[in-house]
């Protein structure tokens, strides 16, 4: 079977765009992918989106940024920064945990350290399992991992979210809850669709424990680039950087750079279900497997100058994101694009539902620089040597 490569901004954009190529990057993973919105295709995509879109909102984001983001990220660095270190990988988990509970509708009842270290360890396992094309560990032994953390994931925390919201739905359709009184989660839009969908309670598993690892992981792995990127920039430019600690827009841009040197997902897969001619002349045929470098696209020259520089003041092309491909496109375009990447306040001058939304990724950073991290000199970051992908095992940093 053939393997095409696209590594051209322009064609792999085409490319997302292409109803008749499918997804194919997490057929491995499906001990906790199958069945999932980010794998599924044509009419079952199509309507699963739909239901799951009416919470990524850009009002939605707006509301949490404004009313939850800031405390959660502050009561999250605050005993790291007390403590003096933190590693910047737990750090990023720990801050989006809770944001990414929220998503899925995973009640967190007490709150405490031992439900966060609990979640943490599984969103973990399950990032593994969804990028098992990507580890160098022998993939039995990750899907065992996976397997078992699902069990203990669905009877300690999915279960009783699940019984929670089939109560208040019952509630609801008694009229004696409006529904204002209803959760705005991925596992309540599910339950409410649950005939449109024709899903059972193995598919709901691993949509809400998708969810759970797709936001911690994508977003803590862009905060640990973002402020590797900045430290970075900070020796070879102090005087922009200092001017990006104060200045949210250009920190943001500062992020948006970062992505786009370090995307989470370096590369994307597809399957041609019929023949495909891109607009640059490349033609796919029918059954080949298509390998969208992201990671090379992002750094191609003729739409971005000094590729490989991180310059979160360059100029791009007005119809190009900042974050070239990082979030994806087409029809599998990343679901939370603007609630990790934020939206530029430049966007639409003037209009309100454009006004600037800075992003989760923005949020974290702004509050570590704030708390004074810088790298800890004893003890260099390390590369996570179970993954073929670009992040970190660690990034130890010192506070003051």
């Amino acid at each position: 079977m053939a393997t095409i490569t696209l590594d051209g901004h322009a064609d792999v954009r085409d490319a997302f765009r292409q109803r008749d190529l499918k997804q194919a990057l997490y057929d491995e993973g499906g001990v906790v992918m199958a069945d999932c919105l980010l794998v599924l295709h044509g009419d079952d995509h199509r309507v699963r989106r739909r239901v799951e879109n009416r919470l990524f909102r850009r009002g939605t984001f707006r509301h949490w940024e404004r009313e939850f983001l800031h405390d959660v990220v502050r009561d999250t660095l605050a005993p790291f920064a007390a403590a003096g270190r933190a590693d910047l990988v737990e750090l990023g988990y720990r801050t989006i945990m809770s944001l990414t509970a929220l998503v899925a509708g995973i009640d967190r009842p007490t709150g405490d350290a031992a439900e966060a270290d609990a979640l943490y360890r599984y969103a973990k396992t399950f990032s593994e399992g969804a990028t098992l094309v990507h580890t160098t560990r022998d993939p039995d032994v990750v899907r065992a991992e996976v397997a078992a953390a699902l069990e203990e994931f669905d009877a300690g925390f999915l279960r009783p979210s699940l019984a929670r919201r089939r109560d208040l739905l019952a509630r609801q359709a008694a009229g004696e809850l409006g529904e204002a009184d209803l959760p705005r989660d991925v596992l309540t839009g599910l339950l409410r669709h649950w005939d449109e969908l024709g899903i059972d309670e193995d598919v709901l598993l691993r949509e809400c424990a998708f969810y759970l690892q797709a936001g911690s992981h994508s977003t803590a792995d862009a905060f640990t680039h973002s402020a590797d990127e900045f430290f970075a920039w900070v020796r070879r430019d102090p005087e922009a950087a200092e001017r990006a600690r104060h200045d949210p827009a250009l920190l943001q841009r500062c992020v948006h750079e970062t992505l786009r040197l370090h995307p989470a997902s370096p590369v994307a897969q597809r399957r041609a279900l019929a023949p495909v001619v891109l607009r640059g002349g490349t033609e796919i045929p029918e059954g080949a497997l298509v390998v969208l470098d992201i990671a090379a696209a992002n750094r191609d020259p003729r739409v971005f100058d000094r590729p490989d520089v991180f310059d979160p003041l360059r100029e791009v092309p007005s119809d190009v994101p900042r974050w070239g491909h990082a979030f994806g496109g087409g029809m599998h375009a990343c679901i939370g694009t603007e609630l990790a990447g934020g939206v530029p306040a430049s966007e639409k001058a003037g209009d309100e539902t454009h006004e600037q939304v800075l992003g989760t990724v923005t949020l974290m950073l702004s509050a570590l620089l704030a708390a004074g991290a810088r790298p800890d000199p004893e003890q260099p970051p390390r590369r996570d040597p179970h993954s073929s992908r670009d992040h970190f095992a660690a990034y130890p940093v010192v506070f003051g």
